[in-house]
């Protein structure tokens, strides 16, 4: 490995506390992911385990300036996986019109939840130029501290259904390709229509709807579209990448621009793979992983956007965005 790469997040080994959350090199046969030592939330339920991982590469948005340039990126992909011998699978869609789909971000206007690292936001997809399905609402708290993450209850007090996913996420270093650092997101989704609250905006329906922005501290009385920004999303999928042992993963291309002006903010690749919280990430597993996400971060290095994430764009809207833990 070269100076800056580090290993993939181990549970128990891992740097929980530090402000980047950079890992050291590591080479040894544990889990990347182990079981968390035995602990409950306030109502005795066992803490979530991290159940995935998740690997990005923020781009620089002027490479994207139609599905053409989507799809040159994707065969760079396709080309790194073949290099670093990871199985890999064209998805069906990659030569269809890209996805659409619509993204806000809701906050207070002194961006209280940002600054205590948790993040709103709904997300619409779109087919033929109409709207389909449920809009999905996402609630997160994402920070480089392990154990700050994992302790907090992300569980939602509605009536419908809803899902929790604890992720690893990786990003390149800050100043650097050929490393990453670690964000831990403990996420909470459902769909808008599985809660029936009135007032959705307001910040007291929220603290009930969200038990953990019960100590939030703002005073604002309501949440409103981060900097009147509506996102849209131009998604392409590539494929599936294949590191062993059943352990696969969707990866796929998008660019974020706003509606109306067009104004590309950023792009992304990102690829997500699900295993079980009780036995982690094996070490052949991660080995391959590592590589993949190296050798892509070098072999696209002009194209990569370092230091910044697709929410920090959005914050940054009108100007210098707030403190954060990303």
């Amino acid at each position: 490995m070269s100076d800056g790469e580090g290993a993939a997040p181990d549970a128990r080994t891992a740097n929980r506390n530090t402000a980047t959350s950079e890992v050291t090199p590591e080479k040894s046969d544990a889990s990347v992911v182990a079981a968390p030592a035995p602990a409950a939330y306030a109502d005795g339920s066992p803490l979530d385990g991290l159940s995935y991982l998740e690997a990005k590469l923020i781009l620089k948005p002027e490479r994207f300036t139609s599905a053409k340039a989507l799809r040159e990126f994707g065969r760079i992909v396709r080309k790194t996986a073949e290099a670093t011998k990871i199985a890999f699978t064209p998805d069906p869609e990659f030569d269809l019109p890209p996805k659409i789909r619509e993204i806000v971000f809701a906050d207070t206007p002194d961006f209280a939840l940002y600054a205590s690292a948790f993040i709103l936001r709904r997300r619409i997809a779109y087919h033929e130029g109409f709207a389909v399905g449920d809009p999905e609402v996402v609630f997160k708290f994402r920070h480089p501290d392990l154990d700050r993450a994992q302790a907090l209850d992300m569980r939602p007090k509605i009536e419908g259904k809803y899902r929790i996913k604890f992720k690893a996420e990786l990003l390149p270093l800050k100043d650097r390709a050929g490393g990453y650092r670690v964000l831990y997101s403990h996420n909470c989704q459902f769909g808008l229509s599985q809660t029936k609250a009135k007032e959705k905006t307001s910040i007291a329906t929220l603290a009930e709807i969200f038990p953990a922005l019960t100590d939030i501290k703002t005073k604002a009385d309501h949440v409103s579209i981060v900097n009147g920004g509506i996102v849209e999303e131009v998604l392409l999928p590539i494929g599936e990448l294949d590191f062993g042992k059943g352990m696969t993963a969707n990866c796929d291309v998008s660019l974020w621009r706003t509606r109306g002006e067009h104004r590309s903010l950023v792009g992304e690749f990102a690829f997500q793979a699900k295993f079980a919280a009780e036995t982690g990430v094996a070490a052949r597993q991660r080995e391959r992983m590592e590589r993949f996400y190296i050798a892509l971060q070098h072999a696209v290095e002009d194209w990569l956007a370092l230091g910044v994430t697709k929410t920090a764009m959005v914050y940054r809207l009108n100007g210098a965005a707030p403190q954060s833990h990303e």
